[in-house]
């Protein structure tokens, strides 16, 4: 912790040399560093509004509460750990639950519903944070034996599934709009290089921005009655268990990605990050309970930032404390939060068409990238019928506790995994699959398919 504040400066400041990389303990001069800062913050900001535009949810208040759990994860891991905090998309179905909000459908957002929803963000992060403390002192191996990437793959994907129908509302309301806003974001990420390429979303939101401004469909009066600086609109929480069935899910996702966020950066610095995931899980779930205790929306790492970190080779972890307080100062600027506020269903709907989709096929790139054998019938059966269970949206009612098709679709995939593995262990039916001749092939072709697509 003593150097936490004390960046050492690598080389002279100014240069990298072909093949070095700037480590989490070191920095560059300060304006490259605020530069750098700058660009990890506009490489989140794309992803993390729309999760408040489409949940209803503030996105001063979620901008401002990314920027505080993003001090909180450095302080925790140490600076050991470059990560910034964006909203997570995880959230997105039991919040919709709870709230029955629809992003521009012309009813505001209940505020009663939402602090109910808070109070599930809480109970979600401090289930998180418990894990944390568990992984710290008892290591990650119990993470990796309860979710294989067979059930890991099927939980991301069947959440970013069961959205669809949420996107398809949106689309609706503004079709052409919507058609415009999908085509930016996939030309854009085919046509520009490096950065721009990772930022296709935000460049796609804001060509269908100016579309919906041209065929009439954004509404300025907002903006024009905002203060010019003001705080987040906070809102107190509050609890009802009953719903914790709904978000309980989500901690699933919330783990993947952390680990994975941590095996990332160690496999890009070198260095072995194993004793800090616990610290990881820990940070997100305090940042995560915080956010939900002022009516921010739950925080994740995000992998916008681990393109650019893979872009410029600089894991300084003062950058991303740059990056937070960009964030913060941004959110202490009502305008800009009502402009944000002003985006309309048709640009929602486009962005969240990709992104849904997107949330959905990174689930599948887990299978890809774990070779996960789906000739094998237990790997088979458990994704099957988790994901039908969830795009279906099956629905329990158990007492007063209601399991909708996220909650049913992921455990069902755990315990449908670990059941069926035990019987046929215990009664020697495991089958060996044979390894098609043109498998390398298909893998290669779908590792490369994969390679371009945007992160979120």
């Amino acid at each position: 912790m003593s150097q936490l504040f004390t960046w050492k400066l690598h080389g002279d400041g100014t240069k990298i040399a072909p093949g070095e990389i700037v480590p989490p303990h070191e920095r560059l001069s300060w304006p490259i560093t605020i530069g750098v800062g700058a660009q990890h913050m506009v490489a989140m900001f794309g992803a993390t509004f729309l999760v408040p535009l489409i949940t209803g949810f503030d996105p001063a208040t979620t901008l401002f509460f990314t920027g505080v759990g993003t001090i909180l994860f450095i302080l925790i891991t140490s600076g050991r750990i470059p990560s910034y905090l964006g909203s997570s998309f995880a959230f997105l179905a039991p919040i919709g639950a709870v709230t029955g909000y629809v992003a521009n459908g012309g009813q505001p957002l209940d505020d009663r519903l939402a602090s109910l929803a808070q109070g599930g963000i809480i109970m979600t992060g401090g289930l998180l944070a418990l894990i944390g403390i568990a992984a710290h002192f008892a290591g990650t191996r119990w993470i990796d034996v309860l979710m294989p990437p067979v059930v890991t793959g099927a939980i991301v994907s069947l959440i970013g599934f069961n959205l669809a129908p949420a996107a398809w509302n949106n689309v609706q309301a503004a079709p052409v709009t919507a058609t415009v806003t999908i085509v930016a974001i996939l030309l854009s990420t085919v046509v520009f290089k490096g950065i721009m390429g990772r930022l296709s979303i935000l460049l796609g939101v804001i060509i269908g921005y100016v579309t919906a401004m041209i065929r009439g469909e954004v509404n300025f009066d907002a903006v024009a009655s905002a203060d010019i600086v003001g705080f987040p609109h906070f809102r107190a929480p509050s609890f009802d268990f009953s719903l914790f069935a709904l978000f309980i899910p989500v901690v699933l996702v919330l783990v993947a990605e952390n680990v994975g966020h941590v095996k990332s950066v160690a496999a890009m610095t070198g260095e072995n990050l194993d004793n800090y995931t616990g610290r990881a899980l820990f940070a997100d779930g305090l940042a995560t309970m915080v956010a939900g205790s002022g009516g921010g929306s739950a925080t994740t790492t995000y992998a916008e930032n681990i393109g650019v970190m893979a872009a410029t080779r600089i894991y300084s972890t003062v950058a991303y404390l740059v990056a937070a307080g960009f964030a913060l100062c941004l959110s202490i600027l009502p305008k800009f939060g009502a402009a944000i506020a002003t985006i309309p269903a048709g640009v929602l709907g486009g962005a969240a068409t990709v992104l849904y989709g997107m949330i959905g096929m990174l689930g599948i790139r887990i299978w890809v990238q774990n070779k996960v054998d789906f000739s094998d019938p237990v790997n088979l059966n458990t994704a099957a019928v988790a994901m039908v269970m969830a795009i279906a949206n099956y629905t329990l009612f158990v007492g007063d506790l209601e399991f909708s098709g996220i909650a049913l679709g992921s455990f069902g995939a755990i315990i449908i995994y670990h059941v069926m593995r035990a019987i046929s262990r215990w009664r020697g039916t495991t089958i060996e699959p044979a390894t098609p001749a043109s498998a390398p092939a298909g893998a290669e072709l779908e590792k490369g398919a994969l390679q371009r697509e945007p992160q979120l």
